[in-house]
């Protein structure tokens, strides 16, 4: 109950009971509730300035952990690049090299994902930091997209892997005529003096000095491309295609032992030495073609020599003697 007030009157010389009106009630109720709003605000203002509400307190804590996963994202990212690029170097200098293989071009690898609409789904969020999620989408894309190019750079291999065994028995990798004291090696690659001419031309293959009737031999697995006899120049001929860009010649026959289409393997006999041509002594003239640039045949002879063997041809092919034919 509220408490009654009195008030002494003077003239009567009484205590009388003080009036209070529906205003003044009003009033106090109105000044009593703003007073307690004011107060109720700043208390709120200064509770919210030094103290975190239970839910800010966990979005900011959830925003923390975001941005720690963030960062850690970011780091996994750059070191898988960092693997995948060292992979690719790998790929390209060492792998691709063994099998002979061009690299994959620079521009193929780091080609970029394209599309404006690929991120349309995050941009049409309107995220306060969407920057931070397309920056990372579009490194994902790429890894993902140069990790692709890689698995199928490894497929490549793989199938070349897989045809190496055929590769390295097609590779002219013997000498063309039984040679076991290296005493038939008479002239090597590059400028010789001509026989006929006495002058100084290129020698474009090597010759190997026998008697008529010596045994030739295919120096790799292939297919007789070609067999020609002339009466100048090489004289009678054969050529074999070896695949994978090598092709050789054997000149200066006596007679043929193949057909032109046939099949032939390492060590085959595929005719006689001779004199056939502009050539001034029984002799083989053999050349070897890298994709169709002529190249040292001696660089090959590795399957039938020991190192010592292989220097001593090195030896004899360096000596800028005489040829046995012109051309």
């Amino acid at each position: 109950m509220a408490r009654i007030k009195y008030y002494y009157d003077t003239e009567s010389c009484k205590y009388e009971r003080v009036k209070v009106s529906t205003w003044d009630i009003i009033l106090n109720a109105l000044g009593f509730l703003s007073l307690s709003v004011m107060l109720s605000v700043g208390m709120f203002i200064v509770y919210n300035k030094y103290f975190k509400s239970p839910v800010v307190a966990q979005l900011e804590k959830e925003n923390e952990e975001l941005a720690y996963y963030y960062e850690r994202l970011q780091d996994e990212m750059a070191d898988a690049s960092q693997m995948l690029t060292s992979l690719q170097e790998r790929d390209d200098n060492v792998y691709r090299v063994i099998f002979e293989a061009e690299p994959i071009p620079s521009s193929i690898r780091n080609a970029g994902v394209g599309g404006t609409d690929r991120y349309k789904e995050v941009s049409e969020k309107g995220l306060e930091r969407e920057d931070l999620l397309l920056e990372a989408y579009t490194k994902i894309d790429k890894l993902k997209k140069q990790m692709y190019i890689q698995t199928k750079s490894y497929d490549e291999l793989i199938e070349m892997a897989s045809n190496k065994e055929a590769f390295f028995a097609s590779l002219p990798a013997i000498q063309p005529v039984s040679n076991k004291e290296l005493k038939r090696f008479s002239s090597g690659f590059g400028y010789r003096t001509d026989p006929i001419l006495k002058t100084r031309k290129m020698h474009w293959g090597v010759d190997f000095s026998a008697p008529k009737g010596t045994p030739i031999y295919t120096t790799g697995d292939g297919v007789v491309s070609r067999v020609h006899s002339s009466f100048g120049g090489y004289g009678k001929q054969i050529e074999i295609d070896h695949g994978y860009g090598y092709v050789t010649k054997y000149a200066h026959m006596s007679k043929f032992n193949v057909e032109k289409g046939q099949k032939v393997k390492r060590g085959e006999c595929i005719g006689y030495v001779g004199d056939s041509g502009k050539s001034t002594a029984p002799h083989l003239h053999y050349e070897v073609s890298k994709d169709g640039k002529k190249i040292n045949p001696v660089h090959f002879f590795y399957k039938d020599l020991n190192a010592a063997e292989y220097e001593e041809i090195l030896r004899l092919a360096a000596i800028e003697n005489q040829a046995l034919g012109s051309y």
